[in-house]
C-alpha cells in the first residue's frame, strides 16, 4: 500500500509540477506577442498586454486572494465565473502538488532504508503516458476539436466562450498560444520523467550490484 502510494504521489507531483511551471513561464507568452502577432489582433501596446497578462498569471496563484481585476481591459460577470472556475481548477492543481511533494521525501528515506527504487521507474512511465495518450487523441481530432472538448469536459457552462465586446481579454489569448502552452507542459513531464526513470534505473543497478558484486578476474 505504502508502495501505491509514493508512486501515486510521484505521478501526480510530475505531472501538476509541469502544468505549473507552464503556467508560470512567462516568456513562452512574451514570446509569442510577437510571433502571434497579438499586439495588432488586440489593437493594445506590448507593455498593456504583459500588465493584463500578468495580473491573469498572478491571479490564479493559490495565494492570490484578490479579485481579478484587469489593469486595461473590461470584463462581464461570465468572464469573471469563467475565470473563477480556472483558478478553481489550478488551486486543485497546486494543493496537489503541494501534498504530493510532502509526501515523497518520507517515502524516499523509506525506500532508501529498504534500498528498493522500483517506484520511480512506475511512476516516471505511469505520468508519461498521459502525454502520449492526450497527443494521440489530439492528433486525431485536431488541435481545434480537442481544444474545444476540453473546454466542454472542464466547464459545467458555457462561459468559456467569450465575446471580444465584452471581454476583449480573448484578443490576448489566441489559441496558438494554448497548443504552445500544451507542448511545453508535454516537453517538461517527458523530461521530468525521464529523468525519474533514468535515476530508478540507476540506483536499483547499484542495488543489484551490491547484492551480487562482479568477480574480480583471476
Amino acid at each position: 500500500m505504502k508502495q501505491f502510494l509514493l508512486t501515486v504521489s510521484l505521478s501526480i507531483f510530475l505531472i501538476s509540477f509541469s502544468v505549473i511551471f507552464t503556467l508560470n513561464f512567462r516568456p513562452l507568452y512574451y514570446a509569442d506577442i510577437k510571433l502571434l502577432h497579438i499586439s495588432r489582433e488586440s489593437g493594445l501596446s506590448e507593455k498593456q498586454i504583459r500588465e493584463n497578462y500578468d495580473r491573469l498569471i498572478d491571479y490564479n496563484s493559490v495565494f492570490y486572494k484578490k479579485d481579478l481585476k484587469f489593469p486595461s481591459l473590461p470584463m462581464s460577470e461570465e468572464g469573471k465565473i469563467h475565470f473563477q472556475d480556472v483558478k478553481r481548477i489550478f488551486s486543485g492543481l497546486q494543493y496537489a502538488c503541494i501534498i504530493s511533494f510532502i509526501i515523497i521525501p518520507a517515502g524516499l528515506l523509506w525506500k532508501r532504508e529498504k534500498k528498493d527504487f522500483h517506484f520511480l521507474k512506475k511512476a516516471s512511465v505511469s505520468a508519461a503516458v498521459l502525454p502520449l495518450l492526450l497527443g494521440a487523441l489530439v492528433w486525431a481530432a485536431g488541435w481545434d476539436k480537442a481544444f474545444v472538448t476540453f473546454h466542454e469536459l472542464a466547464f459545467s457552462n458555457d462561459y468559456w466562450i467569450f465575446d471580444e465586446a465584452f471581454d476583449p481579454v480573448i484578443t490576448i489569448l489566441p489559441d496558438a498560444f494554448f497548443l504552445h502552452c500544451a507542448l511545453l507542459m508535454a516537453a517538461v513531464l517527458i523530461l521530468l520523467c525521464a529523468v525519474c526513470f533514468l535515476a530508478g534505473r540507476h540506483l536499483c543497478q547499484r542495488k543489484l550490484n551490491n547484492i551480487f558484486p562482479a568477480r574480480p578476474p583471476q
